[in-house]
């Protein structure tokens, strides 16, 4: 059974190389950081969550809205299997009572501020602003793409960025919980244009404010698709010494 059906669309991500030891703090039991090249990052996302489904049950008018999210990869071996997820450090959207439910029963990092985007298409380029208010400031992500749609490459970094299908949350030191996400192979669109304007140490916390100093790795946008979270949860427990 799946706990929420919804259409994630206009995914933005700008990403960051950060050090390790940035992360250990947020690290759930169990699981390892997911490197590339050798390096961590954690992405600022911006996205439309559109036509929301609880337990296959529309939600009428909270159902369509922006989320900024910051997140960063991990990996978790099972025997010989090795499960690629994400660790959500925190997601924001304007809705009180979606935040409330997804914390309640998720016991994920949910806050709700004031959110708005706008988001424009023409036969050659999109448009797309993701805004959100922190202490009366707005920040900003925006970016201009073209409108043709590309495959992601094999072993690229679009794909370590977009192509893990599990998600960790920390309960505590020797606690986590696993979940699993369903969505098809995402297409990217060509970037061609960007403004980033986080204040990633009032937003995020002291951990984060080298940020707000150094450009992004890299950033780009995927159409996004219907996706699917299984209400199923595996609760993972390490012995504490």
């Amino acid at each position: 059974m799946n706990f929420l059906n919804a259409n994630w669309e206009n995914i933005v991500m700008a990403n960051y190389v950060v050090p390790t030891n940035v992360l250990q703090s947020y690290l759930p039991a169990g699981c390892e950081l997911d490197l590339y090249n050798g390096l961590a990052y954690v992405s600022l996302v911006g996205f439309m969550f559109k036509r929301t489904k609880l337990f296959k049950i529309p939600i009428p008018i909270l159902g369509t809205f922006e989320e900024i999210n910051l997140r960063f990869y991990v990996i978790r071996k099972e025997g010989d299997r090795i499960k690629r997820g994400v660790v959500f450090i925190n997601e924001t959207i304007p809705y009180k009572a979606v935040a409330w439910v997804a914390n309640k029963l998720y016991k994920e990092h949910y806050t709700t501020i004031p959110t708005k985007n706008f988001i424009s298409e023409n036969a050659s380029q999109k448009k797309i602003h993701y805004q959100w208010q922190i202490n009366k400031e707005w920040n900003s992500i925006y970016v201009e793409s073209s409108v043709e749609k590309f495959k992601m490459q094999k072993n690229s970094f679009e794909e370590f960025i977009l192509e893990h299908y599990f998600g960790y949350t920390k309960i505590d030191n020797f606690e986590t919980e696993e979940y699993k996400i369903h969505h098809a192979r995402w297409d990217i669109n060509k970037i061609t244009n960007y403004k980033i304007n986080c204040d990633f140490d009032k937003m995020y916390g002291n951990h984060f404010s080298f940020l707000n100093n150094v450009q992004p790795h890299s950033v780009f946008l995927a159409e996004g698709s219907p996706v699917s979270i299984e209400w199923k949860r595996q609760r993972i427990k390490l012995n504490a010494t």
